[in-house]
């Protein structure tokens, strides 16, 4: 009766295992809302210029909002220092301004190394909303609503990814 219990606990850790390592991670497609919601294939860095030049629309940034964790006021006030009425006026397919799209695409961007560094939604939210002794004491999320508190962020990612301690 143990042994059975002991194999039967093993396989469900075993298949636990499995779900985990199968479950993909969100391509940056993924985060901006899919195919559907991006004008352009995006196969280069340049392609995200003229993404953020013909504007992404709210249901993209919506998509994005919804990887961090956030609620989508605090994201869009405190990080795309807009009000959340003013995105609310919006409807979906609106396009958003070049300097707002180019901070969601961004972020998205970030995001996106943040899900290769940690693999899991929970984590990736946790890591995000943590204070870091590497970002001066901030969460990472409190750094998106500028280029260089971006830059910072992805900064720790690649020293995480490298097994220097951050």
């Amino acid at each position: 009766m143990l042994l059975t219990t002991l194999f039967s606990i093993f396989d469900k850790i075993v298949v636990m295992k499995l779900v985990q390592s199968t479950t993909p991670i969100p391509s940056f497609n993924d985060f901006l809302g899919g195919n559907l919601l991006i004008d352009i294939p995006i196969k280069n860095y340049y392609d995200l210029v003229l993404l953020s030049r013909n504007g992404i629309s709210k249901a993209s940034a919506e998509s994005v909002i919804s990887f961090t964790g956030m609620s989508k006021k605090s994201f869009v006030e405190d990080i795309l220092n807009i009000s959340i009425k003013t995105l609310e006026r919006k409807h979906e397919d609106d396009k958003l301004d070049q300097r707002t799209s180019s901070l969601v695409i961004e972020v998205a961007r970030v995001l996106e190394h943040t899900y290769q560094v940690f693999n899991e939604k929970e984590k990736v939210q946790s890591w995000l909303s943590t204070p870091n002794k590497a970002l001066h004491g901030e969460s990472p999320l409190s750094l998106f609503s500028t280029p260089t508190g971006l830059g910072m962020v992805e900064d720790v990612l690649i020293r995480i990814e490298e097994g220097v301690y951050s």
